[in-house]
């Protein structure tokens, strides 16, 4: 190849008697001086930003007021809400009383944070100026001269947010903040009244004084879901497994309290082998061949206790793996629960699985117990 040649195939052209070379046909200008942007100070002219109008300013102030004030009566109506409706009825239950509840205290104080941040936004970006503050960075140990500034740019800074020459702002910033400040307390009411003795009974106590006003001897047990009265040949399976409730709960309670009364009556009811059943003491005539029924609620913090391991016969809840044996009474073998299942006395009558009382001890959590 030719010295011309050499010369052309580059990114350059032939080079001009100052050891420079010429720039060849489509390839790109050198930057100026390397610098990305076309100047390097792009800082706003001195005294932008340090003065305000005072007729924008008065009508700003008179819109942050608006929200603040907007903030108070949010806050207002969670207090007189949760007061005076959430707890009417003997307390708010069920799926749709919950959406209420959720509706009205959520939504008013969202609506009071969401007022006091679009104000305290709207006081910073119109009622401040903004001039700029440079921070240097320096040790953190603190002297009489670092203090006094501290307290200088204090005041420097309240002067400029006109917290001080602007009553109408302050007052309802401070009437806006003082709702809020007392919900907390006002939520307390939540932890009472205690429960008494309502914890101590399920609803199998009263379904069984109920069929023995009948006649009976006790309330049929039925599958949950179906609520079909279970005999005993439906469940002479050993190993099998299966959830019950007692019958009529739907027919003689308030459709409010249905979900609240089945949460602490589910049993779950076990078909272990007989040979390998041992009936706690006292406790002898409480199964029917084998057939035997436990609480489904955890005693450690009332989740279900749903799965049982057929081979060897452990009920284990799924939460925090607390697990029982229900061939001897449901004792604790595993996991942090403080106490064993509670049993349900069974019995037979016209060949269906009856319950012959309620729990005799309380269901649920240890501190249910305590009530």
């Amino acid at each position: 190849m030719s010295d011309d040649n050499k010369e052309t195939a580059g990114s350059t052209g032939p080079r001009e008697d100052d050891g420079r070379r010429e720039r060849v046909i489509g390839t790109p200008s050198p930057a100026r001086e390397k610098a990305l942007l076309a100047e390097d100070n792009i800082s706003a002219p001195a005294g932008v930003g340090e003065q305000l109008d005072e007729a924008s300013a008065k009508r700003a102030e008179r819109v942050v007021a608006s929200f603040f004030l907007l903030a108070f009566l949010a806050s207002v109506v969670f207090i007189a809400y949760f007061i005076g409706w959430s707890g009417r009825d003997g307390g708010m239950h069920g799926i749709w009383d919950a959406r209420e509840v959720n509706f009205w205290l959520g939504g008013t104080m969202a609506l009071a944070f969401l007022s006091m941040a679009i104000g305290i936004t709207i006081w910073v970006r119109r009622l401040m100026t903004s001039k700029p503050i440079v921070q240097e960075r320096h040790e953190l140990a603190a002297d009489e001269e670092t203090r006094a500034a501290f307290n200088r740019d204090f005041m420097e800074g309240a002067e400029d947010s006109g917290i001080t020459k602007r009553p109408l702002l302050r007052r309802t910033l401070l009437l806006a903040a003082a709702p809020l400040g007392l919900a907390p307390l006002v939520l307390l009411r939540d932890l009472g009244p205690l429960p008494e003795k309502k914890l101590r009974h399920t609803f199998w106590g009263d379904a069984v004084k109920r069929a023995q006003a009948e006649g009976k001897r006790g309330v049929r047990l039925v599958v949950d879901g179906t609520n079909k009265p279970l005999k005993v040949s439906d469940f002479a399976t050993p190993g099998s497994m299966i959830t019950v409730l007692p019958e009529g709960m739907e027919e003689h309670l308030p459709e409010d309290q249905v979900l609240t009364q089945v949460a602490k009556a589910v049993t779950i009811l076990i078909n272990v082998p007989s040979g390998e059943f041992k009936p706690a003491k006292g406790r002898d005539n409480w199964h029917v061949n084998g057939i035997v029924a436990y609480s489904k609620v955890c005693t450690h913090v009332g989740c279900p206790a749903a799965l049982y391991e057929q081979t060897t016969h452990h009920i284990l809840c799924p939460c925090h793996q607390s697990t029982f044996d229900a061939t001897d009474a449901a004792k604790v073998v595993f996991g942090p629960a403080a106490r064993p299942l509670p049993q349900l006395p069974l019995s037979v009558e016209d060949g269906y699985i009856i319950a012959t009382s309620d729990y005799h001890e309380p269901v649920g959590p240890s501190f249910w117990e305590r009530g």
